[in-house]
């Protein structure tokens, strides 16, 4: 949200102003002539009568009226068999209308100056000459004196607890809006105050022919910069970084701040300009003073733009953290678009000035336009900046929760993008007196209604991403890992799975997204008067034809239906399926998609599975062999175990994945080797082998420090009257090799599962 307060400020600047000056315009122009007295032909007109109109028009008036009278008399003898104008000659006319309102301004530019010169004049003589204007000057400085004192008061007395309260330091964004805005309370209020006194005094100490000068000279060039100035210090806060809702550094701060006090004042010295020529004798229409001062405002804007491009830059991006490449590509075009649309529009503006299509010229239509087109950026910032502190943070844990956070962020700001860009689009086309409920359908309401297909799609819009609001919320808490740890060896199995609601809750959205855009499509269609009852009938057909044609896919999917109803297995969790064996990584409509701890990704219809073997479901047991020889005592053993377990349980990082200690089950077997001895611990699923190979470290390390040895298979051959075992020849040697290889070859095959040949 700071990032679009930042560029209100400026455009404000244009638009407040700008819009003044039209306005200002506007009455200068329409007072040339007498209200009473329109320029009009109908009926019989003398050639006095005649003469005597043409004498009271200015050269804007002459030269309209003239187009005026030449398009009716071609309209009205104009043949309809006539073959339109090629695009050649209609831009050859447009080029012509763009042109001859600048060729005029540049030829009457010596006549600008000199009739200036004479306003200025003719002001001077009207205030008593030279010393009458002096003393009006100095009039007006003890006024605006006297009421900017008041305001200091006011200010003071309302901003001292204020200024207690402003320590230095970063400051959390409640307090920086809390504090800014108490400011901007107290400016304003201040500006109230100075504004009561001035006119309180002005009007005391003036007369009537002063206070024609001081009150538009007040308005314009003396509050409407302050009141820009005011609002620019609540957002930028160019000597307080501190406070500062926008992204941007102290020197781009105090540049846009600056220069929004230029525009501001630009924009005043419009208004008053030609306020002032007017009230000295001169129409604005007569020196075009008016189109180069309406020029200066776009002028002003594009070097703005281009020399503070990095700072517009900084505070389009922001600060989210969560930014993409698009929200990158806005920041960095925006400066150009502003430049784009500043120049646009001056020629829009010329154009009409040479058509002389001045209605919505006259009423700031153009200023409008470029206000919003220039805020429409900067809007989108704003919802960024919206979105970024309002939507809760995540309360889950785990990849699958962290991009359902952010999926829900980005669903809301394309929410956001839809209904500002409709918004917009409707104040530009008021602004232009463009009826969109006129432009849309007929006055009998039939036929097309383009307006009603855009909402219709509107509100399908939002109820899609509604739903993804929706279950990406819900995802948002869950607290699971949904995918295979990065822990896990890659040859283990077991990894902790998802939740039941983050398996069903992806399927329940794509589905209902579906029949949203099924729905929302076949309406809008209806509401452009295409007859939707063909497709609906198409529809069934085609329905009943994959009925009959897919019943394997029909099957796919209702299997998939109980499954999913069973709860037998959920993302992330590691499963056997006839063989095949994997970690879930997706899960769709009609199959499910494993990927093996090796790497390869199995895709298995729900149909086709006979059963399925879960390894990670709430809870898992490990069990752990230990060889020792047979004079260790197991209960010495039992007690290292117990010790074990215990540290366990305390380890900062693995203690918690505990649902059972580690813990002896004695002796379980016995051969001609040594004793077998068994412990087992039960843990979450996905933890275990973390946890058995931390605790094969610790119970070595306490066999070592307890001089307890593991024992070793060993093949012991023994031949009869053979005592000298150290002397042996070669054939004897031989026969002992051949003795030892066939028992070891028997101890082999005795450890070997007969049935399938494996360990």
């Amino acid at each position: 949200m700071p990032n679009f307060v930042k560029l209100l400020t400026v455009v404000l600047a244009m638009l407040f102003g700008s819009a003044l000056g039209a306005s200002a315009q506007s009455s200068a122009l329409n007072t040339t002539l007498p209200p009473d007295q329109s320029i009009s032909l109908e009926g019989d007109v003398s050639p006095e009568q005649l003469t005597e109109l043409v004498a009271r028009m200015s050269d804007d008036d002459l030269r309209a009226f003239v187009i005026e009278q030449l398009k009716m008399l071609v309209a009205s003898g104009s043949d309809a068999s006539e073959a339109p104008s090629t695009l050649i000659d209609r831009a050859t006319i447009l080029w012509a209308t763009f042109t001859d309102p600048i060729l005029t301004a540049i030829v009457r530019l010596p006549v600008l100056f000199e009739r200036q010169a004479e306003a200025f004049s003719v002001f001077v003589q009207t205030q008593g000459g030279s010393a009458g204007t002096f003393t009006l000057f100095g009039l007006m400085a003890l006024i605006f004196a006297i009421g900017y004192g008041a305001e200091r008061a006011t200010r003071w007395y309302l901003g001292r607890s204020l200024d207690v309260a402003a320590q230095e330091g970063e400051q959390s964004l409640l307090a920086s809006i809390k504090y800014l805005f108490g400011r901007l309370v107290r400016e304003i209020v201040g500006l109230v105050v100075f504004i009561v006194v001035v006119r309180i005094v002005g009007r005391l100490a003036l007369d009537a022919t002063q206070l024609l000068f001081a009150a538009p000279f007040f308005s314009y060039l003396i509050l409407l910069p302050r009141v820009g100035a005011a609002l620019s210090r609540f957002i930028m806060a160019p000597n307080r970084p501190d406070l500062r809702l926008v992204t941007v550094s102290d020197r781009w701060a105090r540049f846009i701040h600056v220069n929004t006090v230029g525009l501001m004042l630009l924009a005043g010295f419009n208004v008053f300009a030609l306020d002032f020529s007017f009230n000295n004798g001169i129409a604005p229409g007569e020196t075009r003073l008016g189109f180069w001062i309406d020029g200066a405002v776009y002028l002003y804007i594009i070097i703005v733009a281009w020399v503070g491009r990095d700072g517009l830059q900084d505070m389009m991006r922001g600060s989210d953290p969560d930014r993409t490449a698009y929200d990158e590509w806005i920041a960095r075009a925006y400066p150009g678009f502003a430049i784009l649309v500043a120049a646009i529009m001056w020629v829009i503006v010329t154009i009409l000035m040479g058509m002389n299509q001045l209605a919505q010229v006259l009423e700031g239509a153009q200023y409008v336009t470029m206000f919003w087109l220039l805020m429409a950026p900067a809007l989108d910032t704003a919802i960024r900046g919206l979105v970024r502190h309002t939507v809760p943070p995540m309360i889950g844990e785990g990849p699958l929760a962290e991009k359902a956070y952010l999926s829900n962020k980005r669903s809301m700001i394309r929410i956001g993008r839809v209904l500002v860009g409709g918004l917009v689009v409707l104040i530009i086309a008021n602004a232009w007196d463009v009826s969109l409920l006129q432009a849309t359908g007929t006055q009998d309401g039939t036929g097309d209604n383009i307006l009603a297909f855009l909402l219709t799609g509107i509100i399908g819009y939002i109820a899609y991403e509604g739903v993804s609001i929706w279950v990406n919320r819900l995802l948002a808490r869950e607290k699971t890992d949904a995918g295979v740890s990065e822990e896990t060896d890659a040859g283990e199995i077991g990894g902790a799975g998802a939740s039941r609601l983050s398996t069903v809750l992806p399927l329940l959205e794509i589905t209902s997204k579906v029949i949203i855009a099924v729905v929302f499509t076949l309406l809008a269609i209806g509401n452009l008067g295409i007859d939707i009852t063909p497709l609906l009938a198409g529809a069934g057909i085609a329905g009943l034809a994959i009925g009959f044609g897919a019943q394997k896919l029909v099957t796919d999917i209702v299997s998939g239906v109980f499954f999913l109803v069973d709860d037998a297995f959920r993302l992330g969790e590691y499963v056997e399926i006839g063989g095949t064996m994997g970690s879930v990584e997706k899960i769709s409509i009609r199959s499910m998609r494993l990927r093996h701890h090796n790497g390869p990704v199995h895709t298995i219809p729900y149909g086709e599975i006979p059963q399925l073997t879960n390894f990670s479901r709430d809870w898992v047991i490990m069990k752990m062999k230990f060889m020792v020889n047979f004079d260790t005592d197991p209960n010495r053993v039992k007690r290292i175990f117990k010790k074990i377990g215990a540290e366990m349980l305390e380890h900062p990082e693995l203690g918690e994945d505990f649902l059972q200690p580690f813990k002896s089950q004695g002796v379980m077997d016995i051969d001609d080797v040594g004793m077998i001895i068994r412990g087992k611990f039960m843990a979450k699923p996905g933890k275990q082998f973390m946890i058995r190979k931390e605790i094969y470290n610790r119970v070595k390390a306490e066999f070592e420090a307890n001089g307890i040895e593991f024992a070793r298979r060993e093949v012991r051959v023994d031949i009869p009257g053979l005592d000298h075992g150290r002397d042996l020849s070669p054939e004897e040697e031989a026969s002992v090799t051949a003795a030892a290889t066939s028992a070891a070859q028997q101890a082999i095959q005795a450890d070997t599962d007969p049935e399938s040949g494996k360990k």
